[in-house]
This record gives structure tokens, C-alpha cells and sequence, in this order.
């Protein structure tokens, strides 16, 4: 049994459904918010939006109960609280990290997609960046 058939035996369809609907289009939208940290003019704004996207992640896949999703969304979280207090741009490696970030949050919605056991947290990205440019 992989994540969706566990997630559709233990919730409502409705609220999984709604929670797999807003995941694909935060999921679709982290790349590009990614690469506007670069851009001066985008970086408030940037960061911010990230910083609610990883929030509202963190809150709903706590709610489902999906551990591993709501541990890496919340230490994301309070990686993006640190940038919110810092100027830009950000430095190369913690954009690559980010991109990596959003890579681990697609490979799980595909996982969601094909009902597979989640993928495993990659290593890597435990290991926070320099955020110091």
C-alpha cells in the first residue's frame, strides 16, 4: 500500500484530494520563487511566499499525519525565517540547496501520484548551507 491508499483510508477524499490539489500547485511554484531570490526586486517577496508555502506544507502534512514531509518542511521553514532577516541575494549554495529542497517535495508528489511508499529524505539536504553570502 503506498502513501495515497494509506492517506484515502485514514481521511476524508475531500480533504485529500484538496491537500494533493494545493501541494501540486506549491510544489509547481517553489522553482521559480527559488531562482527570484536572485533578483533584488523579487527577494522580499520571494522568500515570503516560500516561507508560507513550506508553512502551509508543514501544516497540512502534519495533519495527514505524513512525518517525513511536515519534519523537512518545518526545518526548511525556519532555514527561510533566517533569509527573511537577511539582504539579498542569496548565496550560490543555498540556492542550489533550496533547488534540492524542491526536488525531495517533487519527487514526493510524483510518489503521491504513483502511490509509492514516500522516497527517502536525501542526506544531503539535512545539512544546512552557509547562508552568509
Amino acid at each position: 500500500m503506498g502513501i495515497r491508499s494509506d492517506l484515502d483510508a485514514n481521511f476524508d477524499y475531500e480533504i485529500v484530494d484538496e491537500f494533493l490539489d494545493h501541494y501540486s500547485m506549491m510544489v509547481e511554484s517553489m522553482e521559480v520563487m527559488i531562482i527570484d531570490l536572485s533578483k533584488p526586486n523579487m527577494y522580499e517577496r520571494s522568500v515570503n511566499e516560500l516561507f508560507r508555502v513550506f508553512h502551509n506544507i508543514k501544516s497540512a502534512s502534519g495533519y495527514l499525519k505524513i512525518a517525513s514531509m511536515s519534519k523537512l518542511a518545518s526545518f526548511v521553514e525556519d532555514e527561510l525565517e533566517t533569509l527573511r532577516k537577511k539582504q539579498p541575494p542569496i548565496s550560490e549554495e543555498t540556492t542550489a540547496w533550496l533547488l534540492d529542497v524542491s526536488d525531495m517535495f517533487a519527487s514526493w508528489q510524483d510518489d503521491l501520484k504513483l502511490d509509492n511508499e514516500l522516497s527517502k529524505i536525501r542526506y544531503s539536504l539535512l545539512k544546512i548551507p552557509d547562508l552568509e553570502k
